[in-house]
């Protein structure tokens, strides 16, 4: 372990501050650089072929520049694409992001559970095969949103969309066919930038399942205790179109640096 932990949190844009303010207020002590791949966000409209070189060669030079000792991929498409071609590739430890299907279908009394993720997220085997494994009993249902990343985005830059529309977006997760659905998993780290929306909009009370506090367990077993030397750490963060949203940022203490370029 390093005298001071540097931890990189990675997603295509501001859904990862939801990531990011769980680990570090377990991780205090460690420097943060969170990095936003904004300039091809939102990654549900790359084709996979073209994502996945993307993701591994700007994750390449994320890593030479910054030497992190843990990256984590704080997004759901990201992970369920790319995770085993950038463990492939990097020695860097990685903690992915992935749908939380095994700890919903454990907790759901009522055995209804829905999935709402990107369109990307939902249509990934993974997702699938995460269902098979751990679904047992539960009957789940898988929700694709076109445009809710877009609204959280547009709700943390103070622009929020209207009511209408989101609950549009969140509508089919609620199912009712003599038994309710009663756990919604948030397949997406955008989506909890909504959780105060989501809650008061459902049509029924539901357990929104977010994943960030199990990626902050993961992030600290994988780091070890702090040392007892690391001091307070700072926080950075990188845009790859190069205009970070200063304002949004300042909501969860961050301030910026020069962006990287966008892998080409």
């Amino acid at each position: 372990m390093a005298a001071q932990d540097v931890i990189l949190v990675f997603d295509s844009g501001l859904g990862g501050l939801t990531v990011y303010r769980e680990i570090i207020a377990a991780r205090p002590a460690a420097n943060f650089v969170y990095v936003a791949d904004d300039a091809a966000f939102p990654y549900g409209a790359m084709d996979e072929a073209a994502l996945v070189p993307h993701l591994v060669t700007l994750m390449g030079d994320l890593i030479a520049t910054h030497h992190p000792e843990l990256v984590v991929i704080a997004c759901n498409t990201a992970s369920t694409i790319a995770l085993p071609d950038l463990r492939k590739a990097y020695t860097v430890p990685f903690v992915g992001t992935v749908p939380a299907i095994k700890p919903a279908c454990a907790s759901s009394v009522t055995r209804r559970v829905s999935v709402l993720g990107t369109e990307a997220t939902i249509k990934r085997e993974y997702t699938r095969a995460l269902i098979d494994k751990f679904a047992g009993d539960c009957r789940v249902t898988l929700v694709g949103s076109k445009l809710l990343a877009g609204y959280a985005e547009s709700e943390l830059a103070g622009a929020p969309v209207d009511d209408e529309a989101v609950a549009a977006e969140i509508a089919p997760c609620f199912i009712d066919d003599g038994v309710r659905t009663d756990t919604v998993v948030l397949a997406c780290t955008h989506y909890p930038l909504l959780l105060d929306r989501l809650r008061r909009l459902a049509p029924w009370p539901v357990n929104l399942l977010d994943p960030a506090p199990a990626i902050a367990r993961r992030v600290s077993d994988l780091l070890g205790p702090p040392s007892p030397t690391q001091r307070g750490g700072t926080t950075r963060a990188v845009f790859t179109s190069g205009h970070p949203p200063t304002a949004a940022l300042a909501r969860f203490g961050i301030g910026t640096n020069t962006a990287v370029a966008p892998a080409r």
